[in-house]
């Protein structure tokens, strides 16, 4: 099986979870499909949410929640499937 790297798009603050009262989008061991939602990027006051891109599972959450990420920077390895 190969390994997509999720990367964020846009510089910005990576947050796990929609807000501080839930659960984190993904965790590792997770099975996501390509269109699910694996975290948010803040810039600005605007959030955008960051999807998987492959169905898969999820390996590794590389970034922290809360930290500042750069363009390309990886947030989330998935194990694809098939």
């Amino acid at each position: 099986m190969s390994r997509h790297d999720v990367v964020s798009p846009i510089p910005g603050i990576f947050y796990r979870k929609p807000d501080p009262n839930t659960p984190d989008y993904v965790q590792v061991g997770q099975t996501v499909a390509a269109g699910d939602t694996i975290g948010l990027v803040e810039v600005m006051k605007s959030f955008h949410q960051i999807p998987a891109g492959v169905s898969g599972t999820v390996v590794d959450v590389v970034a922290d929640s809360e930290s500042v990420v750069d363009a390309g920077q990886a947030l989330v390895v998935i194990e694809v499937d098939g």
